[in-house]
């Protein structure tokens, strides 16, 4: 196929925006230099991006590999308070959660999260209900303390009978009730990419597999970074009055380019999460229940369930953090027992894996371990933001921001992130009413829009114009679960998300890799395909991106067999990154 053309706003994440954004960055094109660079492309990085642009402030933002391919892709996809941090007595991050909760609900993107409700069994008569139950009134009222609403019905009790009605899946003799609450859930790297895009749409130079290399100082202070465009192996230097590292699990690798003093320590924590079809588990609710140290979560994702997460120490690869045969069965064995048809390997769709970002301590179990976050400056000119959880990434944003306008030249305003939708939530109501119009004038089926709607918002019409111009992208990609997705949606993630290869495409701009049993790879070729003209690819490169991609998904397959983590981690880094990174060294090296 040739190119499409197709009109896009300031923020489209095009190959052309890529280019020019590193031009503009270099520090020779300008002869200035940037406010703020920010380093790290994950939630938080994106969003403190998104939170200098909004204050007039000149900002670049650069990650090594591909927009939330860390941590910020891997989550239980959940927007949440954390109902254990409740129990804990951890009030703050509670209700801190529960008001980004319900912003993100109702103000800043309701296209993107929605809400999802949960059944909690319970399993002792008496003291049980009227404990979770204060628990749950508390949980619903904590959010409204900053003048947000919930968003969200209030808890319900049940009976033995309500529970089996809702959730038939569970064993009759597993609970002697139940409570039933909501929370939100999100596309975690959807929702990333968009705060990317929205940054970009205010005037910050985004640039992905672009990775900081080196600092530059004066004297003791950071001055800028050097920054290698992968793509093409070519190093420019970004100057900027301050640099944010806000590189989640590889904060320390990062922090260590400037001192080998740093202020804080992060311990990786690995979740893994398995993927089953939705007809495996039947229920209209997903669950909580509980386990020896932490919760295991089944939580409904369109025609699948998602089941996690584990919670163990990683101390091996950081960018491809390796689900075992011991991990696969923890949760397994965890939910078998409530469940009236087992769960076997055989019906597990997809695994994926990913690292939480602790701030170290001293207790060896790291779900003991603080899910606040925290904001240093280690040496002049640098900022680090590390800690903290998904749903809070704006709060986290924000303060890093104010640490690092603080003694810039000149008044910088207040951060106004909680009072801007991102690109997609404008006229999302309007949108979403005109769902029949918009199947009837594109031929597309009302649910095919209602799933686009659900990921684009409104800019929905982008795609159906693209659809329009050439109506062999209406078409789905090949593969029972990549249906999901049609043509017109590769095109797009290349056109005005940032994607630059297959790997991105089905990883994260969809989310095919975990959501079939064949991990994608049959979709693998056709991607390629509709990506090749877009990123001036000839057959080599082409049938060189499928080759990655597949041998990406036997090595992952064959990692989820290995009895340890030393041996998935081996068996996983066998097969090689499309695009490899720079092993950093320490400062002054």
């Amino acid at each position: 196929m040739t190119a499409p053309t197709l009109p896009l706003e300031r923020s489209a994440l095009s190959p052309a925006a890529r280019t020019e954004a590193l031009g503009r960055m270099r520090k020779s094109s300008a002869g200035q230099e940037l406010d703020v660079l920010v380093v790290g492309g994950g939630v938080v990085g994106a969003g403190a991006a998104l939170d200098a642009a909004s204050r007039g402030l000149s900002v670049g933002l650069v990650e090594a590999r591909d927009w939330a391919s860390g941590t910020s892709s891997r989550s239980s996809k959940l927007v949440h308070g954390g109902l254990r941090y409740l129990e804990q007595l951890d009030f703050h991050l509670v209700m801190e959660a529960l008001t980004e909760r319900g912003l993100m609900l109702q103000r800043l993107c309701p296209h993107l999260v929605r809400p999802v409700s949960f059944l909690y069994p319970l399993t002792h008569r008496g003291w049980e209900r009227p404990y979770v139950g204060a628990g749950l009134v508390l949980y619903d009222t904590l959010g409204l303390s900053r003048g947000w609403g919930r968003g969200l019905p209030h808890h319900r009790h049940l009976s033995r009978a309500g529970v089996a009605r809702i959730c038939p899946a569970l064993r009759a003799d597993a609970c002697v009730g139940g409570v039933r609450y909501w929370d939100g859930q999100v596309d975690d790297a959807r929702h990333t990419v968009t705060l990317v895009r929205t940054a970009a749409g205010l005037g910050a130079l985004a640039a992905n597999r672009a990775q900081v290399v080196g600092l530059t100082r004066l004297g003791q202070r950071v001055t800028g970074a050097v920054v290698r465009d992968l793509e093409s192996g070519e190093d420019l230097e970004v100057a900027a009055r301050r640099v944010v590292n806000a590189t989640g699990v590889w904060t320390d690798d990062t922090q260590g380019l400037a001192t080998d003093r740093g202020q804080v320590r992060v311990r990786a924590s690995k979740g893994v999460h398995l993927v089953v079809p939705r007809d495996r588990i039947r229920s209209d609710v997903g669950l909580i229940l509980r386990t020896e140290t932490s919760v295991l979560f089944v939580i409904p994702w369109g025609r699948h369930w998602l089941v996690g997460t584990t919670d163990t120490d990683w101390s091996l690869d950081k960018a491809h953090p390796a689900a075992s045969a011991v991990d696969i069965d923890y949760l397994l064995d965890h939910l078998n027992p409530v469940l009236e048809t087992p769960i076997t390997r055989d019906d597990i769709e997809g695994v994926y894996a990913g690292l939480r970002p602790l701030l170290s301590g001293e207790s060896d179990a790291t779900s003991k371990l603080s899910r606040e976050h925290t904001v240093v400056t280690p040496v002049p000119g640098m900022v680090v933001v590390v800690g903290g959880k998904y749903t809070t990434y704006r709060v986290m944003a924000e303060d890093a921001i104010d640490a690092a306008v603080h003694g810039l030249p000149g008044p910088v305003p207040a951060s106004c992130t909680d009072r801007l939708p991102l690109v997609g939530a404008e006229g999302w109501p309007a949108v979403l009413n005109a769902a029949s119009r918009l199947a009837a004038e594109s031929g597309l089926s009302t649910e095919r829009i209602e799933h686009l709607l659900g990921r684009y918002g409104s800019l929905v019409p982008d795609l159906l114009d693209l659809v329009a111009a050439d109506p062999e992208l209406a078409e789905p990609l090949p593969g029972k679960g990549a249906d999901d997705y049609i043509a017109a949606e590769v095109v797009y993630a290349v056109a005005a998300e940032g994607a630059r290869h297959v790997e991105d495409v089905l990883a994260r701009r969809t989310r095919i890799s975990f959501e079939t049993f064949d991990r994608g790879a049959g979709a693998a070729e056709r991607v390629a395909q509709l990506m090749a003209p877009l990123l001036g690819w000839d057959s080599s490169a082409e049938a060189g991106e499928v080759e990655h991609y597949r041998r990406r998904v036997e090595a992952e397959r064959r990692s989820q067999l290995a009895a340890d983590d030393r041996s998935a981690d081996a068996t996983r880094l066998d097969a090689p990154d499309v695009v490899p990174t720079v092993a950093l060294g320490a400062a002054g090296d």
